[in-house]
């Protein structure tokens, strides 16, 4: 197997790879898992800004994330940094778009699909309509991110009982993330991914950025200007990564 193309930002190691490379990766854990050459178990993350950011005071999560076994670099901000330090991404992969490819990918390649997170009625619309836009994948649950610490055996073995290729967990970050490093493995699932609000999007409870914005790499612009209650933590956490960035730059 070969070494992984990774790029070390604050600490933390994200993979250089572009949006076809990292779907691409995806589908050779399932692939891998369904020719049972691979124990599964396979844990994807999303980097952004804000995750890099927590993951400098946050050892656990900061470890979850080099341990993984894909880190995409979700954020023109996690981009730059990289150029900033020497060490350049080839490319941002947006955590949604990569969603949408590997939704492809299952529609296609027959997968196993289970959805977890967002409000029950959420999560029941993405799933209809997941469902109904790719006919060949085979959505095989989901169930809501309201449950308590005490529903976990029962969850996990209803993921489990569900032999899913992937596993989309929107619960937010870093609870996504913890929860998947701690139960991944005893769900069966071959991947495990974190998504964040994507399934609302899907459910259409939320809009993502207009085209306009995401090409000009605004995206947390728009987020702010659409959720004001988001502008302590955006605003609190992005002028701190950059100085961190800064400094590091500085210390090379």
């Amino acid at each position: 197997m070969r070494a992984r193309d990774r790029v070390e930002i604050l600490g933390v190691f994200v993979d250089r790879v572009n949006l076809a490379g990292a779907a691409a990766r995806v589908k050779g854990f399932v692939d891998e898992s369904r020719a049972g050459g691979g124990s599964g178990g396979r844990l994807v993350v999303t980097p952004n800004p804000e995750m890099l950011h927590a993951a400098r005071r946050d050892e656990e999560l900061a470890r979850l994330i080099n341990r993984a076994d894909l880190a995409v670099p979700d954020g023109t901000g996690v981009v730059l940094a990289s150029r900033v330090l020497g060490a350049p991404l080839s490319d941002r992969v947006a955590g949604f778009d990569l969603l949408l490819e590997l939704f492809r990918l299952a529609d296609e390649g027959h997968w196993r699909v289970f959805l977890l997170g967002t409000y029950p009625e959420t999560v029941a619309e993405a799933a209809r309509r997941v469902a109904l836009d790719h006919p060949g994948l085979e959505l095989v649950g989901f169930h809501d991110g309201y449950f308590s610490p005490g529903d976990v055996p029962a969850l996990v073995e209803e993921i489990r009982a569900a032999r899913p290729d992937l596993l989309v967990a929107a619960l937010g970050s870093p609870k996504q993330e913890k929860w998947l490093a701690e139960h991944l493995a005893a769900t069966g699932a071959a991947v495990g991914i974190g998504v964040g609000g994507s399934l609302d999007v899907l459910a259409g409870r939320a809009r993502r950025a207009p085209a306009a914005f995401r090409r000009l790499r605004l995206e947390w612009l728009y987020r702010l200007v659409r959720e004001p209650r988001r502008a302590r933590r955006i605003l609190g956490a992005l002028p701190r990564f950059v100085w961190a960035v800064i400094i590091e730059r500085f210390r090379q």
